[in-house]
């Protein structure tokens, strides 16, 4: 499980870096893609190292609120974050009439960012974040 874990780490990871090239690059409806998918592959990561696998995006927003905001693991503003994440990139991929803003894009960089943060406080050893990671 930690082979899983690991991989689904870096791909969060990976995915965080590409929200600001993308940003940087005028693509708020991709940014928002990207960084629903780093939250999504970091939770992902998480749930990989106690042995748990979903194979539906809604399973594991579920899984988010049920067992680490409802639990008290989380704070409820990671649950909204993630939530918030999961309709931007609804958006921003499906939606015909209608795009991202910037200043949405990039409340989801930040909202990628705080999650990415949390799953890493959770097990830091398991998620390492890079040296280039912003520090507060």
């Amino acid at each position: 499980m930690k082979a899983e874990s690991g991989f689904l780490w870096q791909r969060a990871l990976r995915a965080a870096a590409s929200v600001k090239v993308l940003l940087a690059d005028g693509d708020p409806d991709g940014a928002s893609s990207k960084a629903y998918y780093a939250a999504f592959h970091a939770v992902s990561a998480l749930f990989a190292l106690k042995g748990r696998f979903f194979s539906k995006h809604s399973a594991v927003e579920d899984a988010v609120h049920r067992e680490l905001v409802n639990s008290g693991v989380w704070p409820k503003e990671l649950g909204r974050f993630y939530s918030l994440l999961r309709e931007l990139r609804q958006v921003g991929d499906y939606d015909r009439l209608t795009s991202v803003s910037v200043e949405k894009a990039h409340k989801a960089l930040e909202a990628a960012t705080r999650i990415i943060e949390a799953v890493h406080r959770l097990a830091s050893d398991e998620f390492p974040l890079p040296e280039s990671w912003p520090r507060a």
